[in-house]
């Protein structure tokens, strides 16, 4: 009779990443701590360095660990999230005269931050003309791309589409809109925003939206295409957050219809 064959040993530096993130998981190596250096976990082990390396890679990517620069690698500190949600563009929040991000870090104590990018006049995609009504053929909108900070650490990318027709020539055109924002500036254009479409969808960062929000490898982004409609249910904004998701959370509070 064959002697079963015994399971493959796995490889060094999986054991490694296994035995620390076991250390994490049980508060031997608590949040906050630095983590064995490379060398150190070499000789422990009796490996190359490059195999503790691999192994720090592992933890990294699960988001387990963060290297900092010249300081050696530590167990990772959850964030408290971010979180918008159904309340986002309430009036109750549009009374303390801040925007929603800005509200937002307010909330948790950190301060904002938001760099206008560009404000361009452009050929829509399909998706934006969609939703906006207008071609996409010809440059029929101006596109504002903001990146947003807390604490100087990138939470968000906006891109935000709107009329050409109607931006031209007004403060939308501006990296500063005044009070109240975008939404200010189009409620004087005749556009009172009445009710919102989210499509939220979860994927992996391209590498210019990794490289703006300064992602581990593996963390994904939370997508969230946004439409505003006014009093008419006419579409008139439309913005597409990039949320990375280590950070992030979406709260949805909304009536349940009771007529059968």
């Amino acid at each position: 009779m064959a002697k079963p064959e015994s399971a493959p040993q796995q490889p060094a530096s999986r054991r490694i990443a296994n035995d620390l993130r076991a250390a994490i998981e049980d508060g031997t190596l608590q949040q906050g701590a630095k983590v064995t250096s490379e060398r150190a976990l070499a000789e422990q082990y009796g490996t190359a360095r490059n195999t503790a390396r691999e192994a720090i890679r592992l933890l990294a990517e699960q988001g387990l660990v963060v290297a900092k620069h010249g300081q050696g690698v530590f167990v990772r500190k959850p964030e408290r999230l971010f979180r918008f949600g159904s309340d986002r563009y309430s009036l109750k929040n549009r009374a303390t005269g801040l925007t929603p991000f800005r509200l937002e870090a307010q909330r948790q104590g950190k301060t904002p931050r938001i760099d206008v990018i560009h404000i361009t006049r452009e050929a829509p995609t399909d998706e934006i003309a969609e939703r906006l009504a207008v071609s996409s053929s010809s440059k029929s909108v101006v596109h504002r791309e903001n990146h947003y900070f807390a604490d100087d650490v990138p939470v968000q990318i906006v891109s935000t589409f709107l009329r050409w027709e109607e931006a031209k020539g007004t403060p939308l055109m501006k990296p500063k809109t005044g009070k109240d924002g975008i939404y200010g500036r189009l409620e004087e254009l005749g556009h009172v925003m009445t009710s919102v479409r989210d499509e939220i969808s979860a994927r992996m960062p391209t590498p210019g939206e990794a490289s703006v929000l300064e992602l581990l490898p593996g963390v994904p982004v939370l997508e969230v295409l946004h439409t505003s409609m006014d009093q008419d249910g006419t579409p008139f904004e439309v913005s597409r957050y990039v949320h990375r998701a280590d950070q992030t959370g979406l709260l949805y509070e909304m009536p349940v219809e009771q007529e059968r």
